[in-house]
C-alpha cells in the first residue's frame, strides 16, 4: 500500500548538508551520537501526517507514493526547504541595549527577539550583528528517509498525534483512554498527564494540535475533548499511583534542584 495524502504515517530520517554532509538533525540515536548532536530527546520513528505540516513541503511530496518499509534519498533545493538567505533578516543591534538587559553577547549566541529567533554573527565595537534567517536558509540538504508504518487504525493514529505533541515523553499510550462518539472524541490522558510541571499554555497548545490534526484528517470526527478524570480508588491502589506519579515528578525535578546547589 502506498502512502497518500493526509495518511498517517511513521518515518525514520537523516538530514544533512548539501555541501559537506554534515548531519543537522535525524530520528536514530546511533547516527546522532557520531555527529556529535547532544540535543535531548526521544530517538526513534516518529507519527507525521502527509500534508499535516509536520514536515518540510518538499519532503511531504516526496513521501507520497513510497511503500511500508522503503527506503529513499530526497534532495531538497533550498526553495524547498528552509528557503533562501533574505539579507533584510540580518540586524544591526546596539551594543548598549544588550547592556539595559544585563545580557553579555558573544558570537554564536542564540536569541529571541519580538518572537524572530536568531544568532549573533560578529561583534564590532558597540554594534551587534544579528541573522534571523533560518541556520539552513540558502542551503542545498540531503534527507535519506525510510516509512516504517503506513497507520490505518483510527485509535492509533490519535494515540500518534498525541504522541508527536503532547510534551511529556513518558506518558504512557496504553494507560490512555479513547472514546468515539456521534463524531465526538473524548481523550482520557494516562494519569501522569495529571501532575505534569509543564506551564499550562504549553499543554493548551498541545491539546490544540492533537485536535485539530485529528479532526482534519479523520473523517469521522468533528469535535475534541480532553477529559481530566479523578475517581476514588482503594487506598493501597491510590498510594501505588501516587508513588508512581511521585517517583515520576521526582527524576525530573531532582537534577535539576542538584545543579542549582551545585552552582550555589
Amino acid at each position: 500500500m502506498a502512502v497518500n495524502e493526509k495518511d498517517f504515517v511513521k518515518i525514520e530520517y537523516t538530514g544533512r548538508t548539501k555541501e559537506n554532509g554534515e548531519v543537522f538533525d535525524t530520528t536514530i540515536a546511533e547516527v546522532a551520537e557520531e555527529a556529535g548532536i547532544k540535543v535531548e530527546k526521544e530517538y526513534g520513528p516518529i507519527p507525521i501526517i502527509i500534508g499535516g505540516g509536520h514536515l518540510l513541503k518538499g519532503l511531504d511530496s516526496e513521501i507520497i507514493g513510497m511503500e511500508e518499509g522503503e527506503k529513499k534519498t530526497v534532495v531538497l533545493a533550498p526553495e524547498d526547504a528552509f528557503g533562501e538567505r533574505d539579507p533584510k533578516l540580518m540586524q544591526i543591534i546596539p551594543m548598549k541595549e544588550f547592556k539595559k538587559q544585563g545580557v553579555n553577547p558573544y558570537v554564536g549566541m542564540p536569541l529571541t527577539v519580538e518572537g524572530h529567533n536568531g544568532r549573533i554573527l560578529n561583534i564590532t565595537g558597540g554594534r551587534v550583528r544579528v541573522d534571523f534567517n533560518h541556520e539552513l536558509a540558502g542551503k542545498t540538504l540531503e534527507y535519506e528517509l525510510e516509512v516504517k508504518e503506513i497507520i490505518t487504525d483510527d485509535e492509533e493514529k490519535i494515540k500518534s498525534m498525541i504522541k508527536l505533541h503532547y510534551p511529556n515523553p513518558k506518558l504512557d499510550m496504553d494507560k490512555t483512554e479513547l472514546t468515539i462518539k456521534d463524531g465526538v472524541l473524548t481523550i482520557v490522558m494516562d494519569e501522569l498527564a495529571r501532575f505534569d510541571q509543564t506551564s499550562y499554555m504549553d499543554i493548551t497548545f498541545a491539546r490544540f494540535r492533537i485536535a485539530r490534526d485529528v479532526w482534519e484528517n479523520i473523517e469521522s470526527i468533528d469535535k475534541v475533548e480532553f477529559a481530566d478524570v479523578f475517581e476514588k480508588k482503594e487506598e493501597e491502589a491510590a498510594e501505588e499511583v501516587a508513588e508512581e506519579v511521585a517517583e515520576e515528578v521526582a527524576e525530573e525535578v531532582l537534577p535539576e534542584s542538584v545543579e542549582e546547589n551545585k552552582e550555589e
